[in-house]
C-alpha cells in the first residue's frame, strides 16, 4: 500500500512537472527568440494535455504569437521559395491551431475571429515540392478538425484521425497527428458549414482534388464530403447548375484517375459524395446523365472487395438513380425530353 501511494505521489509531481513545462513554454510563445522551440514541444505535447486548446487561445499575446507565424511566411509563396525548415515551424503553429480548431470550448471563437482566412493562401499554392504539400496539408487539416471533435474514449471509429496521421506518416516531415486512444464522433456542424460557405473553400478543395498529390486529394475530398453531409451544403452545392457542374466534373475526373491509380481510401470518399448528391433531385436527374462508367460496372471490384461500406454506398447510389426513371418496353433508359 506504501508503494502504491509513493507510485502516486511521484506521478502526480510529474504531471504538476509537465505542467509548468506546458506553463513555460506557452509563455515562450509570446517571444520571437525562444518561440520556435516552444513550437516544437507544444506541437509534441497537443494530444496529451486535454485542456491545451483553452490555455492557448486565453493566454495572453498566443493567438497573435501563431498568426504572426503564418503571415511571416507569406512572402516565401509568391514566387515560391519556401524552405523545409520554414515548412516544419509554421506547420508546428498549424497544429495548435488544430488543437483550437477542434476543441468544443475554443472552436466558436476560432470561428467567429475568421482564423481560418488566414490559412487560405496556403491552399492557393500550386508548387509540387515537399514543404509546400506539407503546408497545404496541414492548412487543410485545420479545416477537416473544424469539422469533427475528439472524444476520448477508447474505439475503432477514428475516421479523419486515422486518414491524415497514416496519410502524413508516409512523409519524411514530422507528423503533427499524433496517435491518440479517442475516436473522431460527429459533432454539430451547422455553425462550422455555415461558416465554410462563405469562404472559398469549395473551390479551393476542388482544385486539389483536381490536381493535388493523393494525400492532398484524400483531406480536400473529406472536407467536401463533410459540407455535402449537411443539408445546407448539400442545398448550397445544387443550388445553381455552375456549382454542380464543377463538384460533378471533378468527381468524375478523379473517377476516372483512379481506375489507373486505385486508392480504396480516396474512392471511399468519392463515392460517398457521389451518393449525397443523388438525395437532392435535380442532381440526381443530372447523375444520371454523367455518372462515370467506372462506378456502373465492375472496374473497381478488386480495389473494394473488402470494403464492404463502400460497395454498400455504391448500390445505394446507383439505386438512387434508376429509382424514378423512365424506360422504354425493354427496360432501357428513355432521354429526358
Amino acid at each position: 500500500m506504501l508503494a502504491t501511494g509513493a507510485a502516486v505521489t511521484n506521478v502526480t509531481a510529474l504531471a504538476q512537472v509537465d505542467r509548468e513545462k506546458i506553463y513555460q513554454w506557452i509563455n515562450e510563445l509570446s517571444s520571437p527568440e525562444t518561440r520556435e522551440n516552444a513550437l516544437l514541444e507544444l506541437s509534441k505535447k497537443r494530444e496529451s494535455v486535454p485542456d491545451l486548446a483553452p490555455m492557448l487561445w486565453h493566454s495572453c499575446g498566443t493567438i497573435a504569437a501563431l498568426l504572426q507565424e503564418i503571415v511571416n511566411i507569406y512572402p516565401s509563396i509568391n514566387p515560391p521559395t519556401l524552405t523545409a525548415h520554414q515548412s516544419n515551424r509554421v506547420c508546428n503553429a498549424l497544429a495548435l491551431l488544430q488543437c483550437v480548431a477542434s476543441h468544443p470550448e475554443t472552436r466558436s471563437a476560432f470561428l467567429a475571429a475568421h482564423i481560418p482566412l488566414f490559412l487560405y493562401p496556403f491552399l492557393h499554392t500550386v508548387s509540387k515540392t515537399r514543404p509546400f504539400e506539407y503546408l497545404r496539408l496541414t492548412s487543410l487539416g485545420v479545416i477537416g478538425k473544424l469539422l469533427v471533435l475528439w472524444c476520448f474514449y477508447s474505439s475503432n471509429n477514428c475516421c479523419f484521425h486515422e486518414m491524415v496521421c497514416s496519410l502524413f506518416n508516409s512523409m519524411s516531415f514530422c507528423c503533427f497527428f499524433v496517435p491518440a486512444t479517442g475516436a473522431l464522433v460527429k459533432t454539430d456542424e451547422q455553425e462550422v458549414i455555415n461558416f465554410l460557405l462563405t469562404t472559398e473553400i469549395i473551390p479551393l478543395c476542388l482544385r486539389i482534388m483536381e490536381s493535388g498529390s493523393e494525400l492532398s486529394k484524400t483531406v480536400a475530398t473529406f472536407i467536401l464530403q463533410k459540407i455535402l453531409l449537411d443539408d445546407t451544403g448539400l442545398a448550397y452545392i445544387c443550388q445553381t447548375y455552375e456549382r454542380f457542374s464543377h463538384v460533378a466534373m471533378i468527381l468524375g475526373k478523379m473517377v476516372l484517375q483512379l481506375s489507373k491509380e486505385p486508392s480504396a481510401r480516396l474512392l471511399k470518399h468519392v463515392v460517398r459524395c457521389y451518393l449525397r448528391l443523388s438525395d437532392n433531385l435535380r442532381a440526381r436527374e443530372a447523375l444520371r446523365q454523367c455518372l462515370p462508367d467506372q462506378l456502373k460496372d465492375s472496374t473497381f471490384a478488386q480495389v473494394l472487395k473488402d470494403d464492404t461500406t463502400t460497395k454498400r454506398w455504391l448500390a445505394q447510389l446507383v439505386k438512387n438513380l434508376q429509382e424514378g426513371q423512365v424506360t422504354d418496353a425493354r427496360g432501357i433508359p428513355l432521354a429526358p425530353q
